[in-house]
Formats: C-alpha cells, structure tokens, sequence
C-alpha cells in the first residue's frame, strides 16, 4: 500500500493538474457573484480516469495554481486542500461504497461538491465576514452545478465511445 508514485502516476497526474489548471483559469464563465470555470468538471473527469489520490492531487495542485496566477493568493492554501477533500470524496464513492454502480462518480460528485460549497463558504468567513460568504455562496452552488453537469456530459460521451473503459488507470487498493 505504501507504493510510491511511479514516472507515469507523475506525468499523468501533472497532465491532469495541467488541464485542471487550464479549465479554471481560461474558460470563466461571468456570474452574478464573481465567476465560474470549467475547472471542477475537470478535478471530476480526472478522479475517474486516474483514481482518487492522483485525482485528488492533480485538482488541489491545478486550482491552486490558478489562484497563484490568478491573483486569488489568498485562496492558494484553501483551495489545494478544499478541491483534494472534494476529489477524495468523490473516489471514495466512486471505488469503494458504491463502485459497483455506474452512478457512483455521480453520488460523489454531488456530495464532494456539497462538501467543497460549505468548506469555501466557511473559510469566508474569517477571511471577510457572514455576509460576504453569504452573498458568494450561489456562485460556489453554480459553479460546482456547472462543473457536475458538463462532466456528466463529457463523461457520457467518453462512454459511449469506450474511451473510459479504455483509458480509466485502476484504482490502487
């Protein structure tokens, strides 16, 4: 169990936190509040094709990396581990309470996005105020929405065409 990474886990995983990164800091979508990207549905896509601790790293870093250059600084350190938990969330249900249901990645990306809604709602809190997280907080809802629905899309298309059968990397046990 104490594997260590090999040079594929590596280079597949800083692909991943690569498009991650791009799909967050490249596609934005003006909302209400602020923005939404593309950048969850690809922490979601990546999670399935690569398992949860590869997933998991490849969303904490790429975000990360978007809010380093995106002048979202504060945000650096919450959003590696606030988009990790959302990511370990989703695997868990993906490989191991309901891996046996195709709708696995589905019920784990509802509930790692529910996660990830209240924990960047909390952490406003302190950093601004109540109110401040409180207005911020349909934007988190649609942006996580929109990450869900377009992955959710894509990945039925990469299954009808047999890609994630064909290039879905095994979840180590």
């Amino acid at each position: 169990m104490d594997k260590k990474f090999s040079a594929k886990d590596l280079t597949v995983t800083a692909a991943a936190a690569a498009l991650v990164f791009l799909t967050t800091y490249t596609f934005k979508i003006p909302a209400p509040s602020g923005y939404t990207h593309l950048g969850d549905c690809m922490i979601f896509i990546s999670v399935l094709l690569l398992g949860t601790k590869r997933g998991a790293l490849a969303g904490g870093i790429g975000a990360a990396l978007a809010d380093a250059l995106g002048g979202y600084t504060q945000y650096i350190l919450p959003t590696f581990f606030i988009k990790a938990i959302m990511a370990v969330i989703m695997g868990v249900f993906t490989y191991k309470l309901l891996k046996d249901k195709k709708s696995g990645w589905f019920v784990g990306a509802l509930i790692g996005g529910a996660v990830q809604i209240f924990l960047y709602t909390v952490i406003k809190i302190p950093m601004y105020d109540l109110a401040y997280a409180l207005v911020r907080l349909p934007g988190n809802i649609l942006q996580t929405g929109t990450g869900i629905f377009i992955a959710s899309v894509i990945i039925a298309v990469l299954e009808k065409g047999g890609f994630i059968a064909r290039f879905r990397l095994k979840e180590p046990a």
